[in-house]
């Protein structure tokens, strides 16, 4: 990687400076470690573009390993899941790996850390444990069992391991310091006793390794040069050495913890048990409901992978922890869609619009075009007939002079149609309007080349055939939280401020071309923003997903509050 290409981040300055110092460039390797205890977030695709962009760059093989040393809050199908989004985002690892490949190794080195008098087996309660363990500001006391004899300690071990206990009546620890200024270095935990069948070994072990003693091993036993991690790792980073240094072999790489800070998006929350309360209560309808945080969730919400890899690369990488507004995120999506997504009519809040002197039951195929960006996406045909649908908002009976679409007595363009002038209306029992008559310049039909056809009127309204259109459930979504951060009162359950109109589930008419849209794919509606085919369509009945709007009305909503 060339240091002149580009203003090096704090993390590439620490690859730069040991490359620098001696570490070859084909020792480099990174790794990217979810535990499969939940589907992935937006915090998780910062992390992922984070590793496999330092992959590409530096031209290194990255790992995809899955901390599995949970078994109770682990599943297949949470690791199938991460699988899938890693692929979605566009990268792909070198090797899979798992915690679980290390049990073995893992647990033959913890029986030589008895034999050095490293390790001991402690058969407190955990109430005890916490009282002995002391506060920051006063050390804590050696547990009885400390002194236990490498032979019993041996015996201990073995038995937790053949499953002779039951959870919770012994504990392994390391062996370092109660007295330590870092409460994680006074005699941690090692191994605990779980009966639990693992989703990879079944039920092969009965004690399963901790995620402190775990990790720096399995980054070793990987040949890890860099792990990166958040910043609440970082006074484990002491542990993480301390480890390290009683297995580490001069010959081989040794991994380099180093931290970065989270980046915390507005309007939603990023904690994997936070999101799985989300779900479990049903406040949403599953890990890839649009409004989640989740990869997932994105995905089926319209949001093209590239979108998310641009907004991890334009926060970038610090310091210090931030809270990032959800629209620099909507606004990689916007910039995204509007170069990639077809162009599309849709009305959504109908009002019938009757052509008075169009010829009865004539019906044309007009050329649109779908895509003013990208010329090569050609044009579609599009049916016009003398009821059309418009959106309720783009007429006014009684209009100010800044209202440029639809009135009595004024002129707009049919998007690729014709110019109409408004007549006049019909109104329901309780003063709704349900029609709108009009008629229209017959020679003004644009692309016609005619005289008519370059008029200029001020405004130009979207609309669908009545005969042609096609019924689609429509769900809107907005922030799935009131508050920019749901997170930031302690006091306060996240979950009261949960935005109550998040979702909104409407009939929209669409042009007949959408007939056949298929799950995942991106379109915009013309005028009104963009929307994704949700995976709950079928044959008969398709549902779209309001992806983002054309522009951020959040912004303008919170301005006036």
């Amino acid at each position: 990687m060339s240091t002149e290409e580009k203003s090096l981040n704090f993390i590439e300055q620490i690859i730069e400076e040991d490359l620098k110092k001696g570490l070859s460039s084909d020792k480099l390797r990174f790794r990217f470690p979810p535990e499969p205890n939940g589907y992935l977030h937006v915090g998780h695709a910062s992390a992922i573009c984070l590793n496999f962009g330092l992959g590409i760059d530096y031209n290194a093989p990255v790992n995809l390993r899955f901390d599995d040393t949970n078994p109770a809050k682990e599943e297949q199908e949470y690791v199938d899941a991460i699988k899938r989004d890693i692929e979605w985002l566009g990268f792909q690892w070198s090797k899979e790996c798992y915690a679980s490949d290390y049990f073995k190794q893992l647990y033959d080195w913890a029986v030589e850390f008895i034999k050095a008098g490293k390790a001991y087996v402690d058969s407190q309660s955990s109430e005890d444990m916490a009282i002995q363990k002391g506060t920051p500001t006063t050390p804590g006391t050696n547990s009885p069992h400390r002194n236990r004899s490498v032979e019993e300690n041996l015996d201990l071990f073995a038995r937790m391991k053949n499953g002779e206990f039951p959870n919770g009546t012994h504990i392994l620890r390391a062996k370092i310091d109660m007295s330590h200024n870092n409460m994680l270095m006074r005699d941690p935990i090692m191994y605990r006793i779980l009966h639990a069948h693992h989703h990879r070994t079944g039920n092969d072990w009965c004690i399963y390794p901790m995620y402190d003693w775990a990790h720096g091993e399995s980054d070793y036993l990987e040949q890890i040069s860099h792990s990166f991690c958040t910043l609440e790792f970082l006074p484990h980073r002491e542990l993480y050495d301390w480890f390290l240094d009683q297995v580490y072999d001069a010959t081989k790489v040794r991994p380099k913890q180093r931290e970065f800070a989270r980046r915390n998006l507005s309007h939603t929350v990023v904690s994997k048990r936070k999101l799985l309360q989300l779900v479990e209560e049903k406040h949403v309808t599953s890990w890839d409901d649009p409004r989640m945080s989740t990869i997932s969730g994105m995905r089926r919400r319209g949001y093209p992978p590239m979108a998310i890899r641009n907004f991890a690369n334009t926060i970038g990488i610090a310091k210090r922890e931030n809270l990032i507004d959800v629209s620099l995120l909507e606004f990689c999506v916007r910039d995204i869609l509007n170069k990639t997504a077809p162009r599309v009519m849709a009305v959504l809040n109908p009002v019938k619009l009757v052509i008075t002197n169009y010829p009865q039951g004539k019906e044309e195929i007009l050329d649109a075009e779908n895509s003013q960006e990208d010329e090569s996406l050609g044009f579609r045909k599009v049916p016009f007939s003398k009821e059309l649908y418009i959106e309720r908002e783009d007429f006014q009976e009684e209009a100010n002079k800044k209202f440029f679409r639809l009135t009595l007595g004024t002129e707009v363009r049919l998007k690729n149609a014709y110019i109409i002038k408004g007549e006049s209306i019909v109104k329901d029992v309780s003063g709704k309007i349900t029609e709108i008559h009009c008629t229209y310049d017959e020679d003004s039909r644009s692309g016609s080349g005619t005289e008519a056809s370059q008029r200029k009127v001020k405004g130009t309204i979207h609309w669908v055939s009545t005969n042609h259109a096609i019924e689609a459930e429509v769900r809107i979504y907005d922030r799935l939280f009131t508050h920019e951060n749901p997170d930031g009162d302690k006091d306060v359950d996240f979950k009261e401020y949960i935005n109550p109109n998040s979702l909104e589930v409407i009939t929209g008419y669409l042009e007949p071309s959408l007939a056949s849209a298929k799950n995942g794919e991106r379109f915009q509606f013309q005028r009104l923003g963009y929307y994704c085919v949700d995976k709950d369509s079928s044959s008969k009945k398709l549902v779209f997903n309001k992806t983002v709007g054309l522009r951020d009305t959040w912004a303008k909503v919170e301005s006036k509050e």
